[in-house]
């Protein structure tokens, strides 16, 4: 299956206004996030989806390919639709441009999760997350059936748990023990063909409600399949968690010199 990475990238932003172009140990955002998604062997090609010219011409200075899109856009997924309109693929990974850690073999196992399942529309990943963290509203929640399918997403602890600690081996295992929470990334491969029907899709009850978007595919009955793998580590959410991402690529060994070679 052809399959296209589209990374959606918006100037505005209410806490971090300008966030693609923050620089990050040396490079822009969107550059990091760009060759680590371009380093994905299944992706026929990698696209940015925009809406401000100083994106395009940055993205274009490193080499990069960035699309203008509407700028009145209310998410990211409308904004990678309408760039997958004009694509001849099957399958659309969106990738949060505010991602600069993501893995290029997180974005392989989300492929492959749909390529191998005909019952899925959408896929995405995981991680075990720690019951000290579950109480993070900003950190999105994701329940399973035992086929790997998603039952919900949500903002609040879910699982709940009569004794707020860890089951036995939480931390030791990706095995998704028993009643461990899952915390969910926000990565996702579409068929293409469901990204166009789903973003007409009115929002829904529960959606509005979490303000969680994939909660639109679940209440219309479409199965979300999701793999769990190792956290990648955090986004960019403030100008603050920019240090503690520079912090974790230093500790990975990773220099702008051996990003290039392996471009």
């Amino acid at each position: 299956m052809k399959s296209t990475g589209i990374i959606p990238a918006r100037y505005g932003s209410n806490r971090f206004p300008g966030k693609p172009l923050a620089e990050i140990a040396g490079k822009s955002m969107i550059e990091r996030v760009y060759q680590r998604t371009a380093k994905t062997e299944s992706l026929h090609d990698v696209i940015v989806a925009t809406d401000d010219h100083r994106i395009k011409k940055e993205v274009e200075d490193f080499g990069g390919r960035a699309v203008m899109t509407d700028p009145g856009h209310s998410s990211g997924t409308d904004r990678i639709a309408e760039v997958a309109a004009g694509l001849d693929c099957e399958l659309v990974v969106n990738v949060q441009g505010d991602e600069p850690l993501i893995r290029p073999e997180m974005i392989e196992k989300a492929l492959r999760l749909l390529r191998e399942d005909e019952k899925a529309v959408m896929s995405t990943l995981a991680s075990p997350l720690s019951r000290k963290k579950i109480e993070d509203k900003n950190r999105v929640k994701v329940v399973r059936d035992r086929d790997g399918y998603a039952l919900y997403f949500s903002r609040a602890p879910i699982p709940s748990h009569p004794e707020n600690s860890d089951p036995p081996g939480r931390e030791k295992s990706l095995a998704e023990p028993e009643g461990g929470p899952l915390l969910h990334i926000g990565m996702y491969v579409y068929r293409r063909d469901f990204l166009l029907d789903f973003t007409e899709l009115d929002p829904t009850p529960l959606e509005k409600c979490e303000s969680l978007e994939q909660l639109r595919a679940l209440e219309n009955g479409c199965r979300i399949r999701v793999g769990v793998c190792e956290h990648h580590g955090p986004g960019v959410d403030r100008p603050g968690d920019i240090k503690s991402v520079e912090k974790l690529l230093a500790q990975e060994g990773i220099t702008d010199d051996e990003e290039n070679k392996a471009e």
